[in-house]
């Protein structure tokens, strides 16, 4: 399993500057990273390679709800991905596909359309009966980063779908979220109990209504049984408003988040800004 060394050499006198040993001794707990948003990141190889991640989010699926599906890696080119997969999972680490994203068009305005996403996320990534834009590399789970359409699109029955092909195999569902709690655009998903991981932004454009710690806390409350993943900018370039120092971001947030029952980790956003500032990675 990937090591934390980079992040831990920071953390580390902080957390025992501040007396805790237990949570110095548990350290940041896992960390994720969204990978596919700089064709300049370097290959999905290289990523799982640095030992620094557990998850790597394959990103995005930027396209769907509408017959058509578009995969937008950023200039990425798909040859070599599948064997990269491959490689990832060799090395123990999660690899999820998220759908949806900042930008791109989608939605889900029927459970027709619901059914035909999960038909085609199981038969072209999930380890269904055809070979998708990965070859015949199976990913872990899908990831459900939702920003467009409204509360009454039919994730929770994609959600449901996907479960029930993935009967026989593990599959792994996770959110990411926004801050504010709760997030409307995955409120009907979540509530299936289906989602073993929630990656909560502590950035974007909608600033929380509370502080970071608190806006945490209120989503690992309503999701006990799922973790919790802390979601962080590499670099302020990102968002220079909700980009923390690592001594902010222990101090403001993880001294409290690692105490939680359900605290996962971390989710760093994103591979590019990760690698070119060493936010959280060495290389």
């Amino acid at each position: 399993m990937a090591s934390h060394r980079s992040l831990l050499v920071l953390l580390l006198p902080l957390l025992m500057a501040a007396a805790v040993p237990s949570a110095a001794a548990a350290g940041p707990g896992d960390i994720a990273v969204f990978w596919g948003r700089n064709k300049d990141e370097g290959t999905l190889r290289e990523a799982c390679d640095t030992g620094t991640y557990n998850t790597v989010i394959i990103s995005f699926l930027t396209g769907f709800g509408h017959g058509k599906y578009t995969l937008d890696l950023s200039g990425h080119p798909l040859a070599g991905v599948g064997d990269d997969i491959k490689h990832c999972k060799s090395k123990g680490i999660l690899v999820l596909l998220s759908i949806g994203g900042p930008n791109g068009t989608y939605s889900l305005p029927s459970s027709q359309s619901a059914f035909s996403l999960a038909d085609y996320l199981w038969t072209s990534f999930l380890g269904g009966s055809h070979t998708g834009p990965f070859g015949d590399a199976v990913i872990d789970g899908v990831d459900f980063y939702i920003d467009q359409g409204g509360a009454a699109d039919h994730y929770d029955e994609l959600a449901r779908r996907l479960a029930s092909l993935s009967y026989n195999r593990a599959t792994t569902l996770s959110a990411t979220v926004r801050c504010r709690y709760p997030d409307p655009h995955v409120t009907s998903a979540l509530a299936t109990g289906l989602f073993s991981r929630v990656h909560v932004r502590l950035y974007g454009d909608l600033k929380c209504t509370w502080a970071d710690r608190e806006a945490f806390e209120a989503w690992a409350a309503a999701y006990p049984a799922s973790k919790m993943f802390v979601g962080v900018v590499a670099s302020p370039d990102v968002d220079q408003d909700a980009y923390m120092f690592q001594k902010d971001l222990y101090y403001n947030v993880l001294q409290f988040a690692q105490k939680l029952p359900n605290y996962g980790g971390l989710m760093i956003w994103n591979r590019y800004y990760d690698k070119r500032d060493h936010y959280i990675s060495s290389s």
